[in-house]
């Protein structure tokens, strides 16, 4: 019985164990694809500059530059106050277009940040308004939804590209021992679709997942194991029993009081 015991609790520990899969002796490649691309109803804040900051004025939503160039070409982030929401921004319409000044209507939808900067940046010196400026794109409204057994759940207001499922997870204080490992689903718009994808934190196949690298709006769920739900339903069970039982010892006291 003893011997059973240990290798149970052994086996336990084994199953828990993140990445258990990872030999300390082996290097594992690391596959950078955490470039966001950007969707409809996105919030883009676009700040255009150049050493003249006068002639980009024109350029940028609230008038000013949120970046300043030296002479030398030294680049200067202005201290900025208020939080991204509150921040002016550029909205990707239903047909994936933004209105930007002079330019026009821009088509951003499917491309990458990266890939925004280039095209207005290009446009601007092909068409003569500005030489060599510095065109800056940020996303204003990154958020990501975890739900499921875990932590704390709620949404999450991401301000780095680079932000993973493990970032979430450990955001949202971590998983505990009624967590699937194995059940942790990401659900990603995908064009006019969503789709789901399992991972599995206990091996280092999770750094190759889709969704290992996180996009906007995606919703993180941890699937509870089978005690949990067992458990929370024998709660529910238990909860109406005693509200049913309770019910009736009131009836039929009502009944017993009206008799008397």
């Amino acid at each position: 019985m003893t011997i059973l015991l240990m290798t149970s609790c052994k086996s336990l520990r084994t199953d828990y164990l993140y990445f258990a899969d990872m030999n300390p002796n082996l290097e594992y490649p690391v596959v950078q694809k955490y470039e966001t691309v950007i969707k409809q109803d996105d919030k883009l804040s676009i700040t255009v500059t150049c050493k003249n900051p006068d002639l980009a004025m024109a350029f940028n939503i609230n008038g000013t530059a949120g970046y300043s160039v030296g002479a030398d070409g030294t680049v200067t982030a202005n201290n900025v106050n208020s939080g991204s929401n509150n921040r002016p921004g550029y909205i990707v319409n239903a047909d994936g277009d933004i209105e930007f000044p002079i330019l026009g209507k821009l088509h951003v939808e499917g491309m990458t940040r990266r890939q925004v900067e280039l095209m207005i940046k290009n446009k601007l010196i092909e068409q003569g308004l500005l030489n060599n400026p510095l065109v800056i794109v940020e996303l204003l409204n990154f958020k990501i939804t975890v739900l499921g057994r875990i932590g704390h759940v709620g949404t999450i207001d991401v301000e780095t590209e680079r932000f993973t499922l493990i970032d979430a997870i450990a955001k949202c204080g971590d998983l505990d021992e009624h967590s699937r490992l194995d059940r942790i689903g990401v659900i990603r718009e995908i064009g006019n679709s969503r789709r789901i994808y399992w991972n599995d934190i206990r091996s280092s196949d999770i750094f190759l997942s889709p969704t290992f690298y996180l996009q906007q709006n995606d919703i993180i769920y941890i699937e509870p194991d089978s005690y949990d739900a067992e458990n929370r339903f024998m709660n529910k069970y238990r909860y109406w029993t005693l509200a049913l039982s309770t019910l009736t010892t009131i009836l039929w006291t009502l009944i017993y009081i009206d008799r008397l």
